[in-house]
């Protein structure tokens, strides 16, 4: 164990740090994953900085989301950073984070339209701020209402998107590498696990569009992976 983490690229280590940084300062300071997470651009609770902020933050209620990711950042980042360089690893990772909320905002956005006829919610959702809740003076069901709120209501927190990117990278680079997994008894080969593993992701955006985790922004951020990896022309198969 000590000698991987004293293999970890610059890159990859100082990301483990503020990652880390961030999760423990949002268990001391509860209202961070609010104020640094991201939100719908049109909820009045979106910043400016939130697109970017919200990939370092993690959901404070219990240490398996941050331990994935981590866990898959020093499994697979140090192997693509050597490959693309600090540099291009580190834009790499950023896109792929940013790249995760088109799609998320997209679907968002679809929703919102199937009630309002807008993407913008607009006169169908207020937020009263002195009472901190949400309220309609227009007649939509009960449904709507709640599919409105809690899409302007709830921030994404975690670095997913750009860890379903590295994800993607090494499948990429290393299609026929086998990986030994505690919760799969045989190796299976990277191509395979991050293939079947983006169509669980599929399958579970749409068939569960309400859910607390962002399926389809991890999809997202492998898709933006891959064409980042292709505009760059970088070659697959060192293995």
């Amino acid at each position: 164990m000590n000698n991987l983490f004293s293999n970890l690229t610059p890159v990859v280590k100082n990301l483990l740090i503020i990652n880390i940084i961030c999760f423990v300062g949002s268990m001391i300071f509860q209202p961070a994953n609010r104020i640094f997470g991201v939100y719908y651009p049109d909820s009045p609770f979106f910043k400016i900085w939130q697109p970017i902020t919200y990939m370092f933050m993690h959901d404070n209620r219990g240490l398996f989301h941050i331990f994935f990711n981590m866990f898959a950042l020093v499994m697979f980042g140090s192997i693509i950073e050597r490959i693309f360089g600090s540099k291009r690893f580190l834009k790499y990772y950023i896109i792929c984070g940013l790249g995760a909320l088109v799609l998320q905002y997209g679907v968002q956005a679809f929703e919102i339209h199937q009630i309002t006829g807008s993407i913008r919610a607009g006169e169908f959702l207020q937020f009263d701020y002195s009472e901190e809740k949400w309220f309609t003076n227009l007649p939509i069901s009960q449904s709507d209402f709640d599919t409105l709120a809690s899409i302007y209501r709830t921030s994404t927190v975690g670095a997913s998107g750009a860890i379903f990117g590295l994800l993607l990278a090494f499948a990429y680079l290393f299609p026929n590498m086998p990986l030994y997994l505690m919760f799969i008894p045989v190796p299976i080969k990277a191509k395979y696990f991050v293939g079947v593993y983006l169509l669980i992701e599929i399958y579970l955006g749409f068939t569960q569009p309400g859910s607390s985790i962002a399926h389809l922004a991890h999809v997202s951020g492998a898709l933006f992976g891959f064409i980042l990896i292709k505009i760059w022309g970088i070659k697959r198969g060192y293995y």
